[in-house]
């Protein structure tokens, strides 16, 4: 079988500091079956199952080291060459699948209150990572995200650009909605910041 992750790679991933909940994990296979199928699912779970981390043994709740999303996400693109906007679309799906979004758009509904609980929420997945609403302004309707202290693979930039996008959607209810990365850790900034607009 073709190695589509290497050894070395697998290790140099798996040394990055912090941990993240197996619930993501979930998600991405879920959206793996919905857009490839069935058999593209099976090929997902044979390289992490070769790699000693099969999907169907990981627990949503349980902490994993954050270097295997990195894993997942790279498996991902190689055995499905999956573009930058395929991985927009997976963080759009893990924001309207995720139980925590769900519950919590229940109760907190306005941008205010996103941006006072936008750390909490994030420390419910990951253990790395300072997540900040910088800028809320209504009336230019216009968000400001800034992800500091998180640096684990630049292929993970898409999949927040479409998870922070979704989950403005849902607050602002508005169709015509962007979110563009404008600083990223990977190109020499200081943090991450995405800039929502709708």
């Amino acid at each position: 079988m073709e190695e589509i992750i290497s050894k070395e790679e697998f290790e140099k991933l798996m040394s990055i500091k912090g941990e993240i909940r197996g619930l993501g994990f979930q998600t991405e296979a879920n959206f793996v079956r919905e857009k490839k199928g069935e058999e593209a699912l099976k090929k997902l779970e044979n390289e992490m199952a070769r790699l000693g981390h099969p999907y169907s043994k990981i627990r949503a709740m349980d902490f994993y080291p954050i270097g295997l999303l990195a894993v997942a996400l790279l498996a991902i693109q190689r055995l499905f060459d999956f573009t930058d906007e395929d991985f927009k679309e997976m963080g759009q799906y893990e924001a309207k699948s995720s139980l925590v979004i769900r519950l919590f758009m229940k109760y907190f509904v306005s941008l205010e209150k996103v941006s006072k609980e936008a750390s909490n929420i994030w420390r419910k997945y990951y253990s790395e990572g300072d997540l900040k609403i910088v800028e809320m302004d209504e009336e230019e309707k216009k968000t400001i995200i800034r992800l500091e202290n998180f640096k684990l693979h630049p292929i993970l930039c898409h999949v927040l650009v479409g998870y922070f996008l979704s989950v403005i959607k849902m607050i602002v209810r508005s169709d015509h909605i962007t979110c563009q990365e404008t600083k990223c850790v990977h190109k020499g900034d200081e943090y991450h910041e995405f800039v929502v607009r709708w």
